[in-house]
């Protein structure tokens, strides 16, 4: 056994989970100059949920508040300033089809109200100027707007809303929709290219420890220290002696609440994205979305662009996105929600092919409804999934951040990833472990961060999907 603990008198944080939570407060901790140890037991970083866009303002969700919309808002601007080259700079098109019970106006005074806050915000600091500029940040669009469109050609560098709306205006059929269509300045987000920056970013920051392939096995708070024992690679066991433990274990969350005796109530939701190719389709698309009732056969179509005619599909169906029985609750006698053995298997074992066929096929056929060339689309890859923690009773909550409990215990709980760096400000709050100053940008408390050039993320990021099995586009830049 080793015993990696030495007489310091900065304090030590553990982390457990390199997710978009654990690696987002590693590396914020880190860039404080805090002693951090991150552990992993995959063999990178950012590996759990499919991500494809920040949820800025919260648009794609009609039924969440107008509060968790302003505050997602704010954490999506902060996380684009921290993690600059993660993002695909394309609009998001808001479709309401003519069966859904509601009306594309209802979403009018929300997406005013976030304008006004985007507006306040850039009004404050220029730099939070990341979304384009606050006047632009919505637009309507009629269907004589688009009938136009349909008949231009797309810039070779789409320079404005209207050159993104050219292509869904040629290929959505416009009978099946209300108007106003509404184009939005909510962005593409890189899961690629976000594990890539965080772990250039820990390998360079000297008070950090990266530890994956490892996996925790016991923890125990003695003489006010958090005793930790982990096993690598190689099933060898280790130990680690830290002051501070940080939960960040995703949907496994309550199993290290069990471990350390803090117990904690909240669901866990399986969920899938899928990967599709659209032959012969060379356009800068924005992403699509066609609003649905959640759980129904007409659930939400979400078609979302990456590089040379790679689509990620979402449908929240049951065929498609969402699962029997996949939203689970924590039992009686444990924090951990148990998910079915059919879904466990999926996590620790992959998909059957016939599965992966299956689904992706419903899922093109979903927005083939739409836009009936996409059914000459195919399966092009494994899906993206995991299982997404929801803290609390309430399963639309989006915005969520961090807990604490028992001596020197939190738990970072997020349900959109960039909810990630506001739970890293609030542990250093809470503990008061960093004396700095609260009126730093973010771009001076983060200077390694923000240090890498973009072709170098973008090819570490094309690594890492190689690695993972993924088609080498979904790590591409795209959008202008």
């Amino acid at each position: 056994m080793q015993n990696n603990s030495s007489n310091r008198q900065k304090p030590r944080i553990a982390i457990i989970g390199g997710g978009v939570a654990g690696a987002t407060a590693a590396v914020h901790l880190g860039e404080q100059g805090l002693d951090v140890v991150l552990m992993e037991r995959g063999p990178s970083l950012v590996n759990g949920p499919p991500i494809c866009h920040l949820h800025a303002g919260g648009n794609l969700y009609r039924e969440i508040s107008q509060q968790q919309c302003l505050d997602l808002l704010r954490q999506s601007v902060d996380t684009i300033r921290l993690y600059r080259h993660t993002v695909n700079k394309r609009p998001t098109v808001i479709a309401t089809p003519i069966t859904d019970p509601e009306h594309p106006q209802a979403l009018l005074p929300r997406l005013e109200a976030v304008k006004q806050a985007y507006q306040a915000m850039v009004q404050q600091d220029a730099c939070n100027a990341v979304l384009g500029a606050p006047d632009e940040y919505y637009q309507l669009y009629e269907r004589a707007d688009l009938e136009r469109l349909r008949l231009s050609s797309q810039p070779q560098e789409p320079a404005c809303m209207d050159d993104w709306l050219i292509p869904f205006a040629k290929h959505v059929d416009l009978d099946l929709i209300q108007y106003p269509v509404i184009a939005v300045q909510e962005y593409g987000w890189s899961v690629f290219r976000l594990a890539a920056t965080a772990m250039l970013t820990l390998q360079q920051l000297p008070h950090c420890q990266l530890l994956t392939n490892s996996t925790l096995v016991d923890a125990q708070m003695r003489d006010g220290q958090w005793h930790l024992t982990y096993h690598d690679e190689d099933s060898q066991p280790h130990t680690l002696v830290v002051d501070y433990l940080v939960n960040a274990c995703g949907y496994e969350t309550g199993k290290l609440d069990d471990l350390t005796k803090n117990p904690q109530y909240r669901m866990a939701e399986f969920k899938a994205a899928y990967i599709a190719k659209w032959p012969g389709e060379d356009s800068l698309w924005p992403e699509v979305i066609f609003h649905g009732q959640r759980g129904t056969p007409q659930g939400m179509a979400q078609l979302t662009p990456y590089a040379d005619g790679v689509f990620q599909l979402h449908g929240m169906t049951k065929a498609i996105t969402l699962f029997d029985d996949g939203l689970t609750r924590s039992p009686l006698h444990s924090s951990q929600p148990i998910l079915p053995d059919v879904l466990q298997m999926k996590l620790t074992n992959g998909w059957p092919d016939a599965v992966v066929e299956a689904r992706t096929r419903h899922a093109i056929a979903h927005i083939g409804k739409f836009m009936p060339d996409y059914c000459r689309a195919y399966p092009d890859g494994k899906p993206l999934f995991g299982a997404q923690q929801i803290p609390g009773e309430d399963e639309t909550l989006r915005a969520a951040d961090v807990s604490f409990s028992g001596h020197n215990y939190a738990r970072i709980e997020i349900v959109k990833g960039s909810s990630a760096l506001e739970a890293a400000r609030k542990l250093i709050a809470h503990w008061q472990l960093a004396d700095h100053s609260t009126l730093a940008s973010i771009e001076q408390q983060h200077p390694i961060s923000l240090s890498h050039a973009a072709d170098r993320v973008e090819q570490f990021a094309i690594e890492l999907a190689q690695a993972r099995g993924y088609p080498v586009e979904l790590a591409k830049i795209i959008g202008c």
